[in-house]
């Protein structure tokens, strides 16, 4: 889907269901390319509509200055990934998630979107997913070696591919940024947790 459809939405349409809606948890890219183009219609239905929303209603209110959205052939942004922004850019996006959808005393995200975002989904129990985050909410089994190497039991992160993290730390006011390249199979989770301990540790001295 990714790398040889122009029209990725319309090839995840096609997906058989493999279980019924809201039934079974699974991963897949295939979900959010279809929201991609929901938004994609709504905001024009082309990749330029797409940008002036995007700039208009998120990336200028939260002074993201630097940002590059990827857009498949047909238009729609690659919503499951592709976004290219600075690590200042990034924090100031986790920032968002950490003042529960307010920014300069405008609420951008509805009310309790955060909470339902950042809560364990039924059913990833083995890895910890909300609802496009990674989380360490919950009983499972990606939570506690992540809350084992350092990282607090309320966060949440979002995770790039090969080691890009946005970690957000409710009990901490923390959001911690990686960017770069992780080259083993968890990329980089135990230095990521321990960045996140140390930065917290420095936090309270």
């Amino acid at each position: 889907m990714q790398f040889d459809m122009a029209d990725e939405a319309a090839f995840a349409e096609t997906a058989e269901l493999g279980a019924a809606p809201g039934t079974r948890w699974n991963y897949t890219n295939g979900n959010t390319m279809l929201l991609a183009r929901m938004i994609r219609d709504q905001a024009g239905g082309d990749a330029a509509s797409v940008l002036r929303f995007a700039h208009r209603e998120l990336f200028d209110k939260l002074g993201m200055a630097h940002v590059t959205l990827e857009f498949d052939g047909a238009g729609t942004p690659i919503g499951s990934s592709h976004m290219w922004a600075s690590a200042r850019d990034w924090t100031r996006f986790g920032q968002l998630y950490l003042d529960h959808g307010v920014v300069g005393g405008d609420r951008i995200l509805p009310e309790g979107w955060v909470d339902y975002s950042a809560p364990l989904t039924p059913g990833s129990e083995t890895y910890g997913y909300g609802a496009g985050f990674w989380t360490n909410r919950g009983a499972t089994g990606g939570a506690a070696k992540r809350i084992g190497l350092g990282m607090p039991p309320d966060s949440f992160m979002a995770r790039g591919t090969q080691g890009q993290y946005i970690v957000i730390v409710p009990a901490a006011r923390l959001v911690v940024v990686q960017l770069g390249m992780a080259h083993d199979r968890y990329e980089d989770i135990d230095g990521v947790a321990r960045l996140v301990a140390d930065a917290i540790a420095a936090d309270a001295k």
